[in-house]
């Protein structure tokens, strides 16, 4: 079952690439909750970790280029949201490749309650500048 379901309700920006890139997102984090909630081999849920962070941040740095190049004034708080999940998701992906933490339910719930905030509240809130 799905952790997280992408609907323009509630998640749309109104920004083309930034929805279609949240719904890959949503995808990656929806296989690596599936995988770590089903007792999926180590090796097969370390894949997806490194999958799903190394898009995230791609995103990130993506979103961050639109807004400079659009001047959006809430760039420097939308980049200190982005910085601290990295730094979230860096230590967890160091931690779970030496052996040392596990994706849990309690992972996937974290991030999801990170998008469910930082979509809505952070993401929407650059839809004009960057549609101008």
């Amino acid at each position: 079952m799905a952790l997280i379901t992408w609907t323009a309700a509630q998640y749309g920006t109104n920004v083309g690439f930034a929805d279609d890139e949240h719904k890959i997102l949503f995808g990656l984090l929806n296989k690596l909750y599936d995988e770590a909630t089903s007792g999926a081999p180590r090796a097969a849920i370390g894949a997806s970790l490194d999958a799903l962070i190394a898009y995230v941040v791609d995103h990130f740095a993506h979103e961050e280029k639109e807004m400079i190049a659009k001047k959006y004034g809430g760039y420097d708080r939308h980049k200190a949201e982005h910085e601290a999940l990295i730094g979230i998701c860096a230590d967890l992906q160091k931690n779970f490749h030496a052996g040392n933490a596990e994706v849990t339910d309690d992972v996937g719930q974290l991030v999801k309650g990170w998008l469910d905030n930082h979509i809505p509240n952070f993401d929407k809130g650059y839809a004009d500048a960057l549609n101008s």
